[in-house]
């Protein structure tokens, strides 16, 4: 009796984890069916959070009010959607071949125009997603946009004791605040013919903390990556970049993983970190653009025959209560991320201390920034 109820909760325990992937498939396969509910429809305040959160407390939490008490709000008008379009259309609105390449849970475009067409198309598809671009460079090609609140269901466990019960009261939905913001990053090749596009999705979530006592608050935290939203971003940018609705959804459904990549951090010149590819240089650049994306690294300048991104992030050492008052953005440091081919098939990446100043805590760091990077594949 015994080994027949074992049994059963083994086959009831592989019917769940089946299920659980089964809707994961369905959620990308219904690319175009989900309802994302951003203020898109009327005018709002946008919400406003310094980009740099590549480090996040202790706690993986913070408060927003302790980050932006005094900033300056953008008002959007998102009745300007339509007119966000129109300006698209009038670039260019023909059906074009968008190709769609893929390594992991990450996939990214191809298109088959000049970066400077691309640029403008991406800037108005966010205006027609409602939001703002808040941080552009297009010398490194890059822009990213401001934070906008997205309204999901939240269940129960989630929302705290006296919610949950007052949910229950009165039969209504409630929901603690997720916002989301987008950044694009475009690279030309084939001598500027065609344009590399890379969107990557940050959220960060309201979340209540001691839950049912007199202490009860709420906190932001930054949120695990919504993959199946970010997919599905990325497939209405395709169709918004001249690809067919139904040639865009096949594409991205059967586009083919590539092989893990395995990435190696090693002691460097001057006792500073190293990553270690298995990779071309120019496979290896391409997946460093990629892994700064996901941590929000701001890119000040990059040059791609000399394999450097030039980037300015906060050491940890330097954070606490001075960048809690000004900001992140007041201790950052410039550094140089170098790619180096040594083979044909191995690339070494260098983290290198502009200053010059060479101190034990930026060595240390060197470890903990490429050790991240790492971690991403």
């Amino acid at each position: 009796m015994i080994k027949k109820i074992t049994t059963m909760v083994i086959a009831l325990s592989l019917g769940g984890c089946f299920s659980m992937d089964n809707k994961e498939e369905e959620k990308t396969l219904n690319l175009g069916e989900r309802d994302i509910k951003y203020y898109s429809n009327k005018t709002v305040t946008s919400l406003e959070i310094p980009p740099d959160l590549t480090k996040p407390s202790s706690q993986d939490a913070f408060k927003l009010s302790e980050y932006v008490p005094n900033i300056q709000e953008d008002t959007i008008s998102f009745s300007d959607k339509d007119k966000a379009i129109k300006e698209a259309s009038s670039i260019l609105r023909t059906l074009s071949n968008v190709e769609v390449k893929r390594a992991g849970e990450r996939r990214w475009l191809v298109v088959d125009k000049e970066s400077e067409a691309v640029w403008n198309l991406s800037k108005s598809f966010f205006k027609s997603h409602g939001f703002a671009i808040k941080n552009s460079n297009k010398k490194v090609g890059i822009m990213e946009t401001d934070f906008l609140e997205n309204h999901p269901e939240i269940p129960d466990q989630s929302v705290g004791l006296i919610r949950s019960m007052l949910k229950k009261a009165i039969s209504a939905k409630y929901a603690l605040p997720i916002i989301d913001k987008y950044r694009i990053r475009i690279e030309p090749f084939e001598n500027g013919k065609k344009t590399a596009v890379y969107l990557s999705l940050t959220s960060m979530e309201e979340v209540i903390t001691k839950a049912g006592s007199d202490d009860e608050n709420t906190i932001w935290q930054s949120r695990p990556k919504d993959q199946a939203l970010e997919t599905e971003m990325l497939y209405r940018l395709m169709t918004f970049l001249g690809s067919d609705h139904a040639v865009a959804r096949e594409k991205i459904i059967a586009a083919k993983e590539a092989q893990k990549l395995t990435v190696e951090v090693a002691k460097g010149v001057g006792g500073y970190a190293k990553l270690v590819f298995s990779l071309s240089r120019y496979d290896t650049w391409d997946n460093m653009g990629w892994a700064l994306d996901q941590l929000n690294v701001e890119i000040d300048d990059k040059d791609v025959k000399e394999g450097s991104f030039y980037v300015n992030i906060a050491r940890t050492e330097d954070q606490g209560i001075f960048s809690r008052m000004f900001g992140d953005d007041a201790i950052k440091k410039s550094f140089q991320i170098m790619v180096k081919q040594i083979d044909s098939n191995l690339t070494e990446v260098y983290f290198n201390d502009l200053s010059e100043e060479n101190e034990q805590a930026t060595i240390d760091f060197s470890y903990e920034f490429l050790g991240d990077i790492a971690k991403q594949f």
